[in-house]
């Protein structure tokens, strides 16, 4: 997994979402999306000093997850303690912070707690979900951008809190959601903008319901404001 291959999903993604080739670096992207979404931060593995990537980024002594395992023993040779500084000083020649821990999942990037997962990039606290970029906590997800705490949901971004989503932009606190921009607490909802506790709705916009040709006009302009914003 690298920036080629995340850019890569992202696109995939933005067509599904926008029906739009996306124009944005990863940076530009993290900005834009991803500023609100708890991502693993780069530091550095205290033995090596090569860079790694961690969920916590309190303790600041850090070794990647396979530097630990190398180490076959972790044990050290009981010694007589004389203070507590000795015993302090013995803790942290064995206390580190382990990084880039990734379990039973394959082409991950720059992740921290990933389980069964494959190409991730940025992404920490994801389980059974595959190409997932800028995300925190998902689990059983597809195609997910900057998106947060949601399960069974697919080629979407921002969407957060939120179950068996698709194709969808800034979802809050939904399920079913498909094909939308800007909701939040809502249910079984397809091509629906801007709508809040609703529930089995389509071509609404801002809780009021359009026609169909009504609504794809409207939202031709939502989408080139939200890309050109």
């Amino acid at each position: 997994m690298n920036d080629e291959n995340a850019l890569e999903i992202i696109n995939k993604i933005f067509k599904a979402v926008f029906d739009q080739e996306n124009t944005s670096s990863l940076d530009e992207i993290l900005e834009k999306y991803a500023f609100d979404v708890k991502l693993p931060k780069q530091v550095n593995d205290s033995l090596t000093n090569e860079i790694t990537w961690a969920d916590s980024i309190n303790s600041g002594r850090y070794i990647t997850c396979k530097n630990s395992e190398k180490r076959e023993d972790w044990m050290l040779p009981k010694k007589e303690i004389h203070n507590l500084q000795e015993l302090i000083d013995a803790w942290n020649s064995i206390n580190y912070t382990t990084t880039e821990r990734v379990y039973d999942s394959i082409n991950v990037a720059k992740s921290d707690t990933i389980y069964r997962c494959e190409n991730v990039y940025r992404s920490t606290d994801c389980s059974d979900s595959k190409n997932m970029v800028y995300c925190d906590t998902c689990d059983h997800c597809e195609f997910l951008l900057a998106s947060q705490r949601s399960s069974t949901c697919t080629f979407s971004i921002r969407c957060d809190d939120s179950k068996d989503c698709s194709n969808s932009y800034n979802v809050i606190c939904s399920s079913k959601v498909s094909n939308s921009f800007f909701i939040q607490d809502c249910s079984d909802l397809h091509e629906c903008m801007f709508c809040s506790h609703i529930s089995s709705k389509r071509f609404c916009i801002a809780n009021m319901q359009f026609t169909e040709k009504e609504y794809y006009e409207i939202k031709k302009l939502i989408i080139e404001w939200i890309i050109n914003s």
